[in-house]
C-alpha cells in the first residue's frame, strides 16, 4: 500500500508561492501516473497537475503558466511550485498516485490527505 503525505500547504497573500510536496512510501512504477488535484468546499475535486512516467506533465487551464510539477526521482517526491497565486486557488491540495489497470492487477489510485491552501486578496 502506497503512503502519500503532503506538505507545503499554508496562508498566502495574493501574488505570492507556495511549494508543496509529496514524498511516496514506495517505488512508483513508470507506468503510473502521479499528480496533484485541488478541492474547494462544495465543489468536485479536479485535476491541477500531472506527470507521467514518461516525463509529460499536463496542467489545468487555469494554473498553467504559474503552477510547475516536478518529479525528483532519487527523493521518489513530487513537487508543485504555485507562483502567482489568486483567491481562486484557495483549496485542499491532495497528492495522488494512479495506476493503470494490467495483466496482474487491476487499476488503482492512492491518496494522501491533503494539504489546505489559502490565498487571501
Amino acid at each position: 500500500q502506497v503512503q502519500l503525505v503532503e506538505s507545503g500547504g499554508g496562508s498566502v497573500q495574493a501574488g505570492g508561492s507556495l511549494k508543496l510536496s509529496c514524498p511516496a512510501s514506495e517505488y512508483i512504477s513508470i507506468r503510473c501516473r502521479r499528480g496533484w488535484y485541488r478541492q474547494a468546499p462544495g465543489k468536485e475535486r479536479d485535476l491541477v497537475s500531472s506527470i507521467s512516467g514518461d516525463g509529460t506533465k499536463t496542467y489545468a487551464d487555469s494554473v498553467k503558466g504559474r503552477f510547475t510539477i516536478s518529479l525528483d526521482n532519487a527523493q521518489n517526491t513530487v513537487y508543485l511550485q504555485m507562483n502567482s497565486l489568486k483567491t481562486e486557488d484557495t483549496a485542499e491540495y491532495l497528492c495522488a498516485v494512479e495506476c493503470p489497470a494490467s495483466a496482474w492487477a487491476p487499476a488503482r489510485a492512492y491518496w494522501g490527505q491533503g494539504t489546505q491552501v489559502t490565498v487571501s486578496s
